[in-house]
């Protein structure tokens, strides 16, 4: 059987309307929750004594185990559907979701955006919309959520699905991107399985309705590129970098380049764990050496493509970001450090250009003197020195990037234009 393209799932919304019950629910529905991890945490839901949260914690438990930095992959629950397979991103909160979105590993094709039924769109949903569209999100589908809260009225979903549809495309979404699903997650209506209490809706169910979103092109088609996320000096071997395949593939014997260094050699082994790989495909993290490069060759941020099709190297680059948290305000002359692919290193926000105005996703102002939280805008930026990044129209894994100071995710975005060196 050929292998099912993949979708990358972002799901949003207001803190209460049921996010982590829907991915919940969806996971068991689904077939990707068993039985026995249902009944286990059922277990855990009741002695707190929140006996509907059982589903909820079907992502929370991850989150713990993440904490506690077990493999990165317990974050992002798959399953899979009758067309395609999906890995859920569950972002609790409004920090979390942010740097879920820009981590390399969860780049969302799409979002579902989860708002009730009664309390219809709140703030926060809104928020949250218009930052997955300033991140280059395109397909939303809006899961109208707590069906039994109102009794399954059908008015009432027309209603809020209108107040949604006026306001996603309000903030610049397409018409053509949006779907509308009336379920209960807590239930169980429609979110994998159709009911009787929802006979009047003629739409699919929400993961039916996911299955039908078009899955983004294969990364395998473009050129080779390889973030480098540490380098490690192993006695008797040499230099070993690591990284994962964003794009491309890559197989022994193939000429590579470092970049920005320039770097050129025959990339000689390549492993995943602790097992020695004839091709290195997107999403591989592999162990690699290249011959003739040694430990002062490559760097952390460093990029490895092919020597036909280096990686782009810039010296400035235009974006447009969302502010997310700032205490204060982000004037031009702003230097934080940016966190690109795996490089971090200080940049300057040496140009605002304009200011988006959220409800529109028109300009709000012309070169406004500082940004604020809330605020989206169209920046000018350059790094300190030249750094490895990619226009994000073009390999969006190498094309977002998030904004941090005082220890935290201050700003986040993406890449419309660069200037090469």
């Amino acid at each position: 059987m050929a292998e099912k393209d993949l979708i990358n799932v972002v799901f949003i919304g207001h803190v209460d309307h049921g996010k982590s019950t829907t991915v919940g629910r969806l996971l068991y529905d689904g077939g990707a929750l068993t039985e026995q991890e249902y009944r286990k945490l059922e277990e855990i839901a009741k002695e707190k004594g929140k006996g509907t949260f059982a589903f909820a914690y079907a992502m929370d438990n991850l989150k713990e185990e993440r904490e506690r930095g077990v493999t990165i992959d317990v974050s992002y629950k798959r399953f899979d559907a009758k067309k395609h397979q999906f890995t859920i991103i569950d972002a609790p909160g409004h920090r979390d979701f942010v740097k879920n979105m820009i981590t390399g590993t969860s780049q969302a094709d799409a979002a579902v955006l989860v708002v009730a039924a009664k309390e219809g769109p709140q703030p926060q949903t809104k928020e949250h919309a218009f930052l997955a569209q300033v991140m280059g999100i395109k397909q939303v589908v809006v899961a109208i959520n707590k069906m039994d809260e109102i009794n399954y009225d059908e008015a009432n979903f027309k209603k809020v699905a209108e107040e949604m549809k006026k306001m996603l495309l309000g903030i610049g979404y397409k018409e053509d991107n949006l779907k509308f699903v009336p379920i209960s997650a807590w239930k169980g209506d429609n979110v994998a399985k159709a009911t009787d209490n929802t006979k009047w809706f003629d739409g699919k169910t929400l993961i039916d309705t996911l299955d039908d979103l078009e899955a983004p092109p294969s990364p395998i088609d473009k050129s080779l590129r390889i973030p480098v996320q540490d380098v490690y000096n192993i006695k008797g071997v040499g230099a070993i970098p690591v990284g994962r395949v964003e794009t491309g593939s890559v197989k022994p014997g193939d000429q590579v380049i470092v970049m920005p260094s320039g770097k050129t050699g025959e990339m000689k082994s390549m492993e995943e764990h602790h097992t020695q790989l004839t091709e290195a495909k997107p999403g591989n993290n592999i162990g690699f050496s290249i011959r003739g490069l040694g430990a002062d060759d490559i760097n952390r941020g460093d990029v490895i493509g092919p020597v036909k099709d280096p990686p782009t190297v810039v010296t400035e680059f235009t974006a447009q970001i969302v502010v997310l948290n700032h205490p204060t305000a982000i004037p031009v002359g702003y230097t934080p450090v940016f966190h690109l692919h795996t490089a971090q290193l200080s940049m300057t926000v040496t140009e605002i250009q304009k200011k988006l105005d959220p409800k529109t996703g028109g300009v709000a102002e012309e070169n406004p003197k500082f940004l604020k939280t809330g605020d989206a805008a169209v920046v000018k930026i350059k790094p300190t020195k030249p750094i490895c990044a990619e226009k994000f129209a073009d390999f969006p894994q190498l094309g977002r990037f998030a904004i941090r100071d005082m220890g935290q995710t201050v700003a986040a975005g993406v890449i419309l234009e660069v200037v090469t060196k």
